[in-house]
């Protein structure tokens, strides 16, 4: 079963969760991506319940109608990844599992760099660390392109042009690399909600690609990356072996689009049980 809960953090900020499992199970924050939400994690959370998690999946900053703050500075990573450590302050968990996906998977390399005592292990799937990131921007030019987008989401009217649209552009990604229609839909629903897009774009705007200054993770790592992302290439997904002292898997998922938790949750839940698996069962941390 999976329940809806408000959690209010020590900022004032109230975050929209889907939660599962039982209350004494170890916890695993799951982050969502762009231009995704919460129901990202439809099938991996009773998979995590029936296997004695507690897992928890918050619309982040910008997508829960109660954290939309309307400044653009509101939005800097740091102050999101701090969501992040208050929200399993809130459940009292001051060890975690963490997973997370795209922007989520940025958030999740920063929380892990940032916080390694509370992380038991990490799960990012797309997203590659940071520091590879930066490299491959700099070193291929074919990232570069590949992330033009990036670039495209700061411009001034970017955000007039996107509502001006209904959103079509979102719906249009995800559906070509794999997301059912049905699912984009309930994700471009939350977007469309007044202050959503803005809030999600905010992201893009405040943060943009964080510098190769992130330091390496010694958390048990595991990075999924499929093999047919149209954001994220090759050279990125490999360069960030070179940026994790920690145990470490690399997995690339064949023909896997970037929006890959959408495109193969059941696959994804698997691979998250196994990582968390690795680390010892589901009881209380």
């Amino acid at each position: 079963m999976i329940d809806t809960v408000q959690i209010r953090t020590g900022s004032g900020l109230v975050f929209t969760a889907d939660v599962a499992g039982p209350a004494g199970g170890a916890l695993v924050l799951l982050l969502h991506g762009f231009p995704e939400s919460r129901h990202s994690w439809r099938a991996a959370l009773p998979e995590l319940a029936q296997a004695g998690y507690r897992a928890v999946a918050p619309d982040q900053r910008g997508y829960s109608t109660g954290a939309r703050p309307a400044a653009l500075e509101a939005y800097r990573a740091e102050l999101i990844v701090e969501d992040a450590v208050a929200l399993m302050r809130a459940l009292g968990a001051p060890h975690f599992h963490l997973v997370g996906h795209d922007w989520g998977g940025q958030i999740a390399w920063l929380l892990a760099a940032a916080h390694p005592a509370n992380i038991l292990t990490l799960s990012v799937f797309s997203r590659p660390h940071p520091a590879a990131f930066a490299r491959a921007m700099a070193e291929d030019a074919a990232q570069a392109e590949r992330s033009r987008h990036h670039r495209a989401f700061r411009e001034a009217d970017a955000i007039a042009r996107m509502r001006a649209a209904g959103l079509r552009p979102l719906r249009e990604a995800m559906e070509t690399q794999g997301v059912p229609p049905a699912v984009a839909e309930v994700h471009v629903a939350k977007l469309m909600e007044p202050g959503g897009i803005e809030g999600a774009m905010n992201w893009y705007r405040a943060s943009g690609l964080t510098a190769g200054s992130t330091p390496a993770i010694a958390a048990p790592t595991l990075y999924v990356w499929g093999d047919n992302d149209a954001t994220v290439g090759r050279r990125a997904a490999e360069l960030t072996a070179d940026y994790v002292t920690g145990p470490y898997r690399f997995v690339a998922m064949q023909a896997a689009g970037h929006f890959l938790v959408d495109q193969f949750p059941e696959a994804v839940s698997a691979l998250i049980l196994e990582q968390l698996g690795a680390a010892g069962g589901g009881s209380e941390a």
